[in-house]
């Protein structure tokens, strides 16, 4: 997606270690119009799939994966939560995975009464570098019984392994950004051709 390719050139730093920041309009403040046409986009690549629900993780795909679901259908999303509260109740679905971000491990928690069997769901996020936090949600889906359609990120890091381990396995990942390279010195950041 070239308008979100830009935006990143234009707005996004990149940092040592092999951060990308992009909170000026992706994940602390957050470009609606930019979100609307990632959903648009979502809706094209996953065209003549059932989408029962929008799945994502909190907190940064929250406000992408609820643009999105404007754009197929309205259907309902459901984040993971990142650490239990007196508001989860009930049978829940539990799983840990390691942030690249954070760099630590947290659980990822789902209310049984949100994921039923038999749904299709779409997972939305915000970023895709080594796969362990979607790695996390399908393993939910998988033990919730629902049927992954879909895989949509916003921004892949391509060089690493995260996207290709989730190909590999047979899912249809759709990036509207991947990054291939990275310099901090320079702040280039060069994309993978469509």
């Amino acid at each position: 997606m070239k308008e979100l390719e830009e935006r990143i050139r234009r707005d996004g730093i990149v940092k040592p270690g092999n951060v990308l920041k992009v909170d000026a309009f992706l994940n602390h403040q957050c470009d609606v119009r930019l979100f609307d046409h990632m959903g648009e986009a979502w809706a094209r690549l996953f065209a003549g799939k059932r989408i029962d629900k929008i799945v994502t993780i909190e907190a940064s795909g929250i406000g992408i994966a609820c643009v999105a679901a404007r754009h197929f259908g309205d259907v309902p999303v459901v984040f993971a939560k990142k650490a239990q509260s007196i508001n989860l109740d009930g049978d829940q679905y539990v799983t840990k995975v390691y942030s690249f971000t954070k760099q630590r491990e947290f659980p990822v928690i789902v209310s049984k009464r949100f994921l039923n069997p038999g749904e299709h769901v779409l997972l939305i996020d915000d970023f895709l570098a080594n796969g362990k936090a979607m790695e996390g949600l399908i393993e939910l889906c998988h033990e919730a019984g629902v049927v992954v359609e879909g895989i949509g990120i916003a921004i892949e890091k391509g060089f690493q392994d995260g996207g290709a381990k989730l190909r590999n396995a047979g899912y249809d990942l759709q990036s509207l950004a991947i990054v291939e390279s990275m310099d901090p010195e320079t702040g280039e950041i060069t994309f993978r051709e469509a």
